[in-house]
């Protein structure tokens, strides 16, 4: 999928075994401050296999974020099923690389995931978790027509609780896809 954001064209592509570097490139403590910090090797190398094998299992799919014409990845974006409050929805999460960050990448590839979910036609919801601290990722959500539903204790990474605001989207309503005009 392929979207445009001010002259940057970005297209999200399905996770593959050579998106291992950008896994690594992505563990850095400034993508990973509202996270948890980064991952131990064993983490990372379990992560990528999760990402590699999601679309196979069709519970979700993950993708790199490239930028064009260079064809370069400089992000990861995903959705997942999972169970909340007792509903059956998607998640959705993203990161874009420092260096790309506050260019609309972020959203642009957020929408194209949407765009995704949406063909699916699985879920009705698709929710957004970003950090309550994180106002760059909150931004994005109401930026693409996500609704606010409440701030809420999130588990992550597995162990360790963090304050988070609860986005969601309905799937089943029709969302612009390109936001030539946004930035993130």
């Amino acid at each position: 999928m392929l979207n445009r954001t001010n002259d940057l064209q970005v297209r999200i592509e399905p996770w593959k075994e050579a998106d291992l570097e950008l896994l690594y490139r992505m563990n850095a403590p400034e993508m990973l401050e509202h996270l948890g910090g980064p991952e131990t090797e064993e983490q990372i190398l379990a992560r990528h296999q999760r990402y590699v094998e999601i679309g196979g299992k069709g519970n979700g799919r993950m993708f790199s974020i490239v930028l064009l014409p260079e064809l370069e990845a400089v992000g990861s974006i995903g959705y997942w099923e999972r169970v909340w409050q007792e509903e059956n929805v998607y998640e959705i999460g993203w990161g874009v690389l420092p260096t790309f960050q506050g260019k609309g990448i972020a959203s642009a590839a957020t929408s194209a995931a949407v765009a995704s979910a949406q063909a699916e036609q699985k879920s009705r919801y698709i929710h957004a978790f970003p950090s309550v601290d994180n106002p760059a990722s909150n931004a994005i959500c109401r930026k693409l027509g996500f609704t606010f539903m409440a701030e809420c204790s999130f588990e992550y990474p597995p162990g360790s609780f963090m304050r988070c605001n609860d986005w969601r989207l309905d799937l089943t309503l029709q969302h612009r896809t390109e936001h030539p005009e946004r930035t993130t």
